[in-house]
């Protein structure tokens, strides 16, 4: 539990400082705004209309998915985590523009050594970040998207991932 507390802690400093815009709130790392557009039928989505059993099972998968994932990221294995991304995300994550952002944090930003590409992204963003995350609730965007988040021990809800389903797997979007 220590751990994990200073993790969030560690993320929260280090989301709070910066020259880019303020990530929202409730996100519990710096995660690349990406614009991912909403099909019509998607559009009119009413989250009321998922069932208790479709929330259920979704919140088992996306739970599994996201242990799965913790996995990866404690072995450091940069290429299974890369098949876990969203195209569009890892082409935000691998732009100049983005690194150098993300270069700029006085986590990165003091090793004076800035970030040369989304290994490096994997190895010294994510790694020390992301590998114990928890999911204790979601939040249906779409029929196939959801945000992932956990909950503090002072209650505070952060959101870890916003995740799609395609080609029945979980990917992250954002």
């Amino acid at each position: 539990m220590k751990t994990i507390t200073v993790c969030i802690l560690v993320l929260l400093v280090f989301s709070s400082c910066g020259t880019g815009p303020e990530p929202s709130s409730d996100t519990v790392h710096p995660a690349p705004e990406i614009s991912i557009p909403i099909n019509e039928e998607e559009a009119d989505f009413d989250p009321g209309t998922i069932t208790q059993e479709v929330k259920d099972s979704t919140m088992s998968d996306v739970q599994k998915f996201i242990e799965e994932l913790n996995a990866i990221i404690r072995a450091g294995d940069y290429n299974s985590w890369v098949s876990h991304l969203g195209e569009k995300y890892f082409e935000v994550i691998s732009s100049p523009e983005y690194l150098a952002q993300i270069s700029g944090q006085p986590r990165i930003k003091s090793s004076k050594n800035p970030l040369s590409g989304p290994d490096d992204y994997f190895a010294r963003v994510v790694v020390p970040s992301r590998a114990n995350d928890r999911v204790d609730d979601i939040e249906f965007v779409t029929k196939s998207r959801v945000k992932a988040f956990t909950i503090t021990p002072n209650g505070r809800r952060l959101r870890l991932y916003e995740l799609e389903q395609m080609n029945n797997s979980w990917k992250i979007i954002n």
